[in-house]
């Protein structure tokens, strides 16, 4: 187990939505740390969403004993990256940067490679060199995957032990390569580090891109949501509380280091699901989002909601469902998420009234 108190962590994506969450809590709960959070701040999505992220993480430093530094910069310049372990030299490293968006990589794949793939390589590499001249070094690498992983698999619910190399998306095949790519790095350099494949997070001030968030903006403008493979998909909605939750508690149990009959190292590697472990109809999403939307006075409650949906066939990329095994992660950690899904879009909802002042 691993001494959360007084660390030193270094949280990529930290404006991101996980990342600002994590970052938060972290300050919530631990005495004496220090946050090192980058972030380029791109502008995928709306950057002021980014922005109030920040400032909620600077005015909550204030009442804390806890220090947050931000550092504007990209993963995948390799200097940048080389500098930060040298200067703070991280305990526990959090990659959670990384071009999301399943439909967004196949307009624009150039983005995917240089922050999910040389991103990765360039804090894989950091992390390596931590422990040069006998150094510490860092103690444990946690990092984003994301269920994508699992592509078109039929078999249900998706356990961590399935096979997952056909990946249906540039997205998907990049988060399979990180996974790939810290197995070397533990083998060869012994870095215990732990892979998260993340389910459907959602929660306030999330990503634009998200259905939840989309479909609300597009609710108030009168315009009509499409509900794909004609409202037939099932996903694993996690509200982003749990999945913080879960992170914290992975981060304490890194990998044990062991030394083979080779006398070379046993990976200390593991891969863990994070999702609710119950899937919702997206038809019955609808149903749930448009109540809480009412109930919280986003939209009025005479709003014709079937004049807004259109039901489409499926997109490239996407898959029918969406559904974690955690079995492993309840087993080792003790943890089940517990947010209802109407509980979590309620949180949304009155989130959202409230920061576009409706």
């Amino acid at each position: 187990m691993i001494e959360l108190k007084k660390k030193k962590f270094l949280v990529t994506g930290a404006a991101g939505f996980i990342g600002a969450n994590l970052i938060l809590s972290l300050l919530r709960s631990l005495e004496d740390i220090y946050v090192i959070g980058i972030d380029n701040l791109n502008d995928y999505y709306d950057v002021s969403l980014k922005e109030y992220r920040l400032v909620q993480i600077k005015e909550l430093e204030k009442k804390t004993s806890a220090k947050f530094q931000f550092v504007k910069a990209d993963i995948s310049e390799k200097a940048v990256i080389e500098v930060l372990f040298q200067i703070y030299q991280p305990d526990i490293v959090v990659n959670l940067a990384a071009q999301a968006g399943v439909r967004y990589s196949i307009i624009n794949p150039d983005v995917y490679i240089s922050s999910n793939i040389e991103g990765f390589y360039n804090v894989l590499e950091a992390c390596r060199h931590s422990y040069d001249n006998g150094a510490k070094g860092v103690e444990h690498l946690v990092y984003a995957s994301s269920s994508s992983v699992y592509g078109s698999n039929e078999k249900i619910p998706y356990s961590v032990k399935d096979q997952v190399d056909h990946p249906i998306s540039l997205y998907a095949a990049t988060k399979k390569s990180n996974e790939l790519m810290a197995h070397a790095y533990a083998k060869l350099y012994n870095i215990p580090s732990t892979g998260l494949r993340f389910f459907t997070v959602y929660g306030p001030a999330g990503r634009p891109d998200m259905a939840y968030f989309n479909f609300t903006d597009k609710l108030l403008k009168g315009k009509k949501i499409q509900i794909f493979n004609y409202g037939n998909c099932k996903r694993d909605f996690t509200y982003i509380d749990d999945i913080v939750e879960g992170i914290i508690r992975v981060m304490q149990k890194a990998p044990e280091r062991q030394i083979g009959n080779d006398g070379l190292p046993i990976p200390p590697f593991a891969i863990y699901n994070i999702g609710n472990n119950h899937p919702e109809n997206l038809l019955e999403f609808v149903n749930v989002l448009q109540q809480e939307l009412v109930n919280a006075g986003v939209l009025p409650k005479n709003y014709d909601f079937e004049a807004h949906k259109e039901l489409v066939p499926m997109q490239p990329g996407d898959v029918p469902v969406t559904y974690a095994d955690i079995s492993e992660l309840e087993q080792n950690f003790n943890f089940h998420p517990s947010t209802s899904l109407q509980k979590g879009l309620r949180q949304f909802a009155e989130w959202y009234k409230e920061f576009y002042q409706i």
